[in-house]
């Protein structure tokens, strides 16, 4: 997948968009061959200072900003200033999707409401992420997302009886928040391509997260039963969750009969199928305690690794618990070139590697054009290309409208 056949090739994305929701989005959209034009705040994307490395931070290349930047032009504009605001309309009229994540109601009082951008682009999507929507009892609320977390019940769910509630160890709402936005931006991308009809994309991080919670929810809604954390068990069979060995620990998902009764044979408990507590599905969620107990005994016998090939061999889904480091490390994340890695960053002192999409198109993993962009670094040829000669250029810097 060159850069010409990529699926986005020829499109341009304004990304007004700040720490992560919005620039993940937006990095997808980059990735799979979009123009990506940054426009920061003068003070730049908070997220460039933000992340474990304080020297990366000083520099204004936060960990967390590198993260999800790459493939992306920077130019730092004052919307608040009526040049930078000028320059600006100059952008959106050669643009075909915006995405923003501000409170609502801040694009209007900039006088950048969705209307007045169509109006400048009528194929212009817009898209807004925000914590709770445009509307509504919550829609004024910050977008944190832990505090989406809590709201939306994924803590309810997350960890066990003695845990819970528990927050998940990374930002899952902001992720899928910008997965949710990224999909919808396509969509509508398509639509005016064939139409010439712009859109304006809602994105609420506690709506999207709730879509993705259909099991849990469908059983409250659907049956009645009020979702409960369970910890590392699945709810919907057993013996499926993670099982102690002699060295590490073990998923394993024998979720269907046969799958069970291969894992009793890998065990040497042959057998214990025709026990009426273990017979079927229902009886085994049943008698859970009783039938985890009953395999870790025999797990404590090898450690994590040696089951886990021993299972896969006899057709029973298992994986290891593994650390960040260890699947990172793993043959499969090095060969499914997972990792994009650039040795030109400003400002940081080693090479940078950033996560490439999780898919492949035509068999290759999109992967961003160009490195992580130093704040505003794209500015004087952003403005050239909009038609600023070198006063021009100089005069914006001065009244302060770019930086």
């Amino acid at each position: 997948m060159t850069t010409a056949t990529a699926p986005l090739a020829g499109v341009t994305v304004l990304d007004l968009t700040n720490v992560l929701a919005g620039p993940f989005a937006c990095y997808q959209l980059a990735c799979l061959g979009a123009r990506v034009i940054k426009v920061e705040s003068p003070s730049g994307d908070l997220a460039r200072r933000l992340g474990a490395d304080p020297a990366y931070a000083r520099a204004g290349m936060g960990i967390s900003f590198l993260a999800a930047n790459a493939g992306k032009e920077s130019i730092a504009l004052d919307l608040k200033h009526p040049r930078g605001r000028e320059v600006f309309e100059r952008l959106v009229a050669r643009t075909d999707a915006l995405v923003e994540n501000f409170r609502p109601g801040v694009m209007a009082r900039l006088g950048l409401a969705p209307e007045r951008l169509r109006a400048i682009r009528p194929s212009l999507v817009v898209c807004a992420i925000s914590g709770f929507g445009q509307s509504g009892p919550l829609a004024q609320r910050p977008a944190y997302d832990q505090i989406v977390q809590g709201l939306a019940g994924v803590m309810s769910v997350t960890g066990d009886e003695r845990s819970a509630p528990l927050r998940v160890g990374y930002p899952v709402c902001d992720t899928i928040g910008g997965l949710t936005a990224a999909f919808a931006v396509a969509a509508a991308l398509l639509r005016a391509r064939t139409t010439g009809e712009g859109a304006f994309v809602d994105v609420a991080m506690l709506d999207a997260t709730l879509a993705t919670m259909g099991w849990v929810v469908s059983n409250y809604l659907n049956a009645g039963i009020e979702p409960r954390p369970l910890g590392n068990d699945n709810f919907t069979a057993a013996p499926s969750g993670a099982f102690r060995t002699g060295d590490g620990l073990l998923n394993i998902a024998a979720n269907e009969q046969k799958q069970f009764e291969a894992l009793l044979g890998v065990l040497g408990l042959s057998g214990l199928e025709r026990d009426p507590r273990f017979a079927d599905r229902e009886a085994r969620k049943r008698h859970r305690a009783e039938l985890t107990a009953l395999l870790e005994q025999r797990l404590a016998g090898r450690p994590a690794a040696e089951w886990e090939a021993l299972l896969e061999r006899a057709g029973v889904p298992a994986g290891r618990v593994l650390t960040v480091p260890e699947i990172l490390a793993h043959p499969h994340a090095r060969e499914g070139e997972l990792l994009a890695s650039f040795d030109d960053v400003p400002g940081t002192p080693r090479d940078v590697q950033v996560m490439r999409p999780g898919f492949r198109v035509d068999g290759r993993r999109p992967a961003p054009a160009s490195r992580p962009p130093a704040p505003s670094e794209h500015r004087d040829a952003l403005l050239a290309e909009l038609g600023y000669d070198v006063q021009e250029r100089a005069a914006l810097l001065d009244a302060g409208a770019v930086h």
